[in-house]
């Protein structure tokens, strides 16, 4: 009887790192103006290894478990899902922040109104800034960074959202933020401050740009039917709320700088500005309460 001849099964080998980053780039191509950046992300995600290793271990191979891991991160991100939730991180102002679902996540035009912020705060003096509706503390977390004399109020009506800002400021800035929760100026009861800052929700209901916000939280979004509704409550608020000669900094829609700087007129401040982002859109409004107010007045 003749022996059974033995067949010789090849070897499949893994993907190298520099193979897996190569097809997940074409893969979301279709979805992300960055896509290689998105790969890069996700991959040092599965692997548990910062960005910058990969390329020092381009020829390594992965092992099963980090494809299964490297798959579903790409296929929740084809689905729409932002990098930041799949990684839990998102960098603003250089500081990296803790990011979930539950909050909107932060974006670069925001950094124009901490530059803004800080052209007001001084450097070296004690001062206050009231941050509404933080989300993830990205605002409050930046100006306790760079001022480190301030007290820093910061207000959210979602426990959840709360929970990353209070986190983020712990990790970050320990023992600088207050952060309370309620509905806008809710908890600072009689409370003034020299800053109000906000990036308040401005789009609004059945504005076709929803769509592809579908994964963040709709409460950091819309605003209402005009999407001026939550920015006109802070404005009528905020002289309350501020000392005279104080300041409130909004971020808003770059087609709402009118409206807005409309509103600000209404309420009675002064030195009204709107400031550009990066690419040139009008994105963050100013306005300075007259210092003659009556400091009693309206409370």
């Amino acid at each position: 009887m003749s022996a059974v001849p033995t067949i010789a099964v090849p070897t499949i080998a893994a993907p190298t790192i520099a193979d897996s980053l190569k097809a997940a780039s074409a893969l979301l191509s279709a979805v992300s103006d960055s896509p290689r950046l998105d790969a890069e992300l996700l991959l040092g995600a599965a692997l548990g290894i910062a960005r910058a290793q990969l390329i020092a271990r381009s020829d390594e191979r992965l092992a099963v478990p980090v494809q299964d891991r490297f798959g579903t991160l790409l296929e929740r991100r084809a689905s729409g899902v932002p990098i930041a939730y799949l990684t839990g991180r998102r960098e603003f102002w250089s500081l990296e922040l803790e990011v979930s679902p539950a909050v909107l996540v932060p974006r670069p035009e925001t950094e124009t109104l901490i530059e803004q912020a800080l052209e007001i705060l001084p450097a070296a003096a004690p001062c206050s800034v009231l941050d509404l509706g933080t989300g993830s503390g990205a605002i409050a977390v930046a100006l306790a960074h760079e001022r480190p004399r301030a007290r820093i109020v910061a207000i959210d009506c979602s426990p959840e959202a709360l929970a990353v800002a209070r986190r983020n400021a712990a990790r970050l800035v320990p023992g600088r933020i207050d952060a309370r929760q309620g509905s806008w100026f809710e908890p600072v009861a009689r409370e003034r401050f020299d800053l109000i800052v906000a990036n308040p929700p401005y789009i609004s209901a059945g504005d076709p740009a929803l769509a592809a916000l579908a994964a963040e939280p709709e409460l950091a979004l819309i605003a209402g039917p005009s999407g001026l509704e939550a920015l006109g409550a802070i404005i009528e608020g905020a002289p309350r709320h501020l000392q005279p000669g104080g300041a409130l900094l909004l971020e808003h829609g770059a087609d709402q700088a009118p409206a807005v700087a409309q509103l600000l007129q209404d309420q009675g401040f002064t030195s009204i500005r709107t400031y550009a982002d990066g690419a040139g859109r009008p994105r963050i409004a100013r306005g300075i309460l007259a210092p003659h107010r009556n400091p009693t007045q309206h409370l």
